[in-house]
């Protein structure tokens, strides 16, 4: 599932395509045809993000809310747009000469302005918004008995945070994933945020997700070729980048684990 990042740069990006303009929507595949009409030839008036969910913003009102989920992805293409391929849920034209549109979402509804209202507050704190309160999500944090690596992954505690950061912001902090929330320090949690906040939008500019130091960017090669080295990300079983212990996998929450036992010590 893409992790914050990727939704804040679609924001970016469509606000610079589609914002201050009207915009023609449409729905090919047909499961969003009511709720286009609702925005169809109106003016974009913003493109935001909030964690995980993308909210384009008419001038009406109304909000078009997007979560990609596993499978979600937008296709851009220049125009004019050649006949839709697949099954595509949202079409989007401007006036720049730019379209896209939108293939299997997990969600694209239109929002009233009470019900943005409600999806942005049961969400934590966005370490990529500047009005992000990183206290508010470590009173949830020293309150809980859940384990830290559970709990940066709820996104009613921390928004956009997923696997990769979750795993990795971890190990560069030395602190075991299976470490009980109300046992992480008001030290320890600045750091972790303050480690996210300076990531993340490294991943919004670039696309891609580079946490690794400097110094131990070597060695085997990624988990995948298009992607940057990780700690330990999908590496089970291989060396440690710091200590050569294999690292760790589990399942916890019904979410692949990784760890360093001997970096990250419970």
């Amino acid at each position: 599932m893409p992790e914050g990042h990727t939704l804040h740069r679609l924001a970016n990006q469509h606000q610079q395509v589609f914002a201050g303009g009207v915009v023609r929507v449409s729905s090919p595949q047909g499961r969003f045809a009511d709720g286009a009409a609702l925005v169809d030839g109106q003016r974009l008036v913003r493109s935001e993000a909030h964690g995980k969910h993308l909210l384009h913003h008419y001038e009406s009102g109304l909000a078009v809310h997007v979560h990609l989920g596993l499978y979600g992805k937008f296709y851009d293409s220049e125009l004019p747009m050649g006949a839709p391929v697949g099954q595509v849920r949202m079409r989007m034209i401007g006036g720049t000469g730019v379209g896209t549109d939108l293939r299997g979402p997990a969600a694209c509804e239109v929002l009233l302005p009470p019900e943005v209202e409600a999806l942005t507050d049961r969400l934590g704190a966005d370490p990529l918004r500047s009005d992000a309160d990183p206290d508010r999500a470590f009173a949830r944090i020293r309150r809980s008995r859940r384990p830290i690596g559970a709990l940066l992954m709820d996104q009613s505690v921390i928004a956009g945070v997923g696997n990769v950061y979750r795993a990795e912001v971890l190990f560069r902090h030395g602190i075991s994933p299976y470490r009980p929330g109300l046992q992480l320090s008001a030290e320890e949690w600045r750091a972790l945020w303050a480690d996210l906040v300076e990531l993340m939008p490294v991943g919004v500019a670039t696309g891609r997700m580079h946490v690794v130091r400097p110094e131990h960017d070597h060695g085997e090669p990624s988990y995948a070729p298009d992607r940057p080295r990780t700690y330990v990300y999908r590496r089970p079983g291989s060396g440690c980048r710091v200590c050569a212990e294999p690292v760790a996998h589990a399942v916890l929450e019904g979410r692949n684990l990784f760890w360093c036992p001997t970096c990250q010590p419970s």
